[in-house]
């Protein structure tokens, strides 16, 4: 299995086990949304719906695949997916804290870009 195939499998992975974690504690008024377009490498677990009369959309994890090197754009997790992806193997050099601006991320001891 290429690089590309492996992250998004193990991406999808992780997003599936814990929209099943947070299935368990259900609010039948928000739904949990898992998002996979494998054609563009962008993978999202987000809310939707409404509360209390407010909207309520509030994403929870979104990463992308870009140029072999996963970007951590938006993490809400306790762990955080990177957490997750080092104890799958992916090494730091493949990993982006995209939520973190460029200069930051030259001290992280993950990818910058």
């Amino acid at each position: 299995m290429d690089k590309l195939t492996h992250y998004q499998t193990l991406i999808k992975q992780i997003l599936t086990e814990y929209e099943k974690i947070s299935l368990q504690v259900p609010d039948p008024d928000i739904d949990e949304v898992l998002m996979f377009d494998d054609s563009r490498s962008q993978y999202l677990w987000f809310n939707i719906g409404w509360k209390n009369g407010k909207r309520v959309k509030a994403i929870s994890v979104y990463v992308r695949i870009k140029n072999n090197k996963i970007y951590v754009e938006e993490d809400w997790t306790e762990e955080g997916i990177t957490t997750e992806l080092l104890r799958e193997g992916v090494p730091k050099e493949d990993i982006v804290l995209a939520f973190h601006a460029p200069d930051t991320r030259e001290l992280t001891e993950f990818a910058i870009a």
